[in-house]
């Protein structure tokens, strides 16, 4: 009997083969169906930390898996992301237009925002997301016993009573276009009965104690939560631009699931809820994971 092909072992390669070539590619579809690892961000200070670590909890929420990389410079996020090092971080309307885009000072909050809403997509292909409420800008603040004493609630009241009043500042703030000159193109001139020099890690303790009344802050700054001793002053003829917090993310990644997550968030914060964050951190002294964690869940 001549040897030849076994029919039988021929049908089962056949259909190994089969079930293998199967296997794979229901490996691969499965694979390209699966949401790819989403590259957090977040600047080097507190506030950058502790939203990342919101969003990065609002996306494993939703499903998708994250990666934080936390601790960027503020001088060099902006190319992580349209370098593609990252896909998305916590940043601020009023320093996506003046530091990154270069464009001229706009103060109304919704233009802001619309402008580099455009030009981040026409420019760099990443969306900016829904609008906060969330403002971390520049501010002065004042300490409250003295704001009550001579009706201080506007940056106009302060100029009009800043002969009676002790300026604290770390030098840099007299110095920057939109710091003290350009409250002095505004406002008018701020002639201090005293100016004097702080280190900045320093400047609440130096109004706390009586040594200055006034001194230059940001907006959100934790202890700005004890409003029975510091009053942040209105800018009332809108020197400074606004500095609203919103996700930005670049369009390659971003899908229905990403934006409804981050929104959500967004649509939680104002600068109230911002400094309390801030506040637990820098004067409770509780952790970032932990503070960012109770906040999600306060807002599932």
């Amino acid at each position: 009997m001549m040897k030849g092909a076994n029919p039988m072992k021929n049908t089962l390669l056949k259909l190994a083969s089969l079930l293998v070539a199967l296997v794979l590619a229901l490996s691969f579809a499965a694979a390209l169906a699966e949401p790819p690892v989403l590259r957090i961000g977040s600047k080097d200070f507190t506030e950058s930390l502790v939203v990342a670590e919101i969003y990065a909890l609002a996306l494993e929420d939703a499903g998708y898996k994250v990666e934080r990389k936390f601790g960027i410079a503020g001088s060099i996020i902006h190319a992580a992301i349209t370098n593609n090092e990252i896909d998305l971080y916590p940043e601020y309307t009023g320093t996506g237009l003046l530091a990154w885009l270069e464009m001229d000072l706009i103060t109304e909050p919704l233009e802001v925002y619309e402008t580099v809403k455009r030009e981040y997509a026409d420019r760099f292909q990443i969306t900016w997301l829904d609008f906060s409420t969330a403002n971390d800008g520049q501010g002065l603040v004042i300490r409250t016993q003295v704001a009550e004493k001579y009706g201080i609630a506007t940056i106009s009241d302060l100029q009009k009573h800043a002969t009676e009043l002790r300026f604290c500042t770390q030098g840099e703030f007299d110095e920057r276009p939109d710091g003290l000159p350009g409250l002095i193109a505004k406002y008018g001139p701020f002639d201090w009965k005293e100016s004097g020099f702080y280190n900045n890690a320093l400047k609440y303790s130096v109004l706390a104690n009586d040594l200055a009344d006034v001194a230059p802050a940001y907006t959100t700054e934790g202890a700005l939560v004890e409003t029975d001793k510091f009053t942040l002053l209105e800018d009332d003829l809108y020197v400074w631009p606004p500095y609203n917090l919103v996700p930005v993310v670049r369009n390659d990644v971003l899908d229905d699931g990403i934006a409804a997550a981050l929104n959500k968030v967004s649509q939680s914060l104002d600068t109230a809820t911002l400094t309390l964050l801030n506040a637990q951190v820098d004067l409770d002294k509780l952790e970032v994971d932990e503070v960012a964690k109770a906040f999600f869940d306060s807002i599932k």
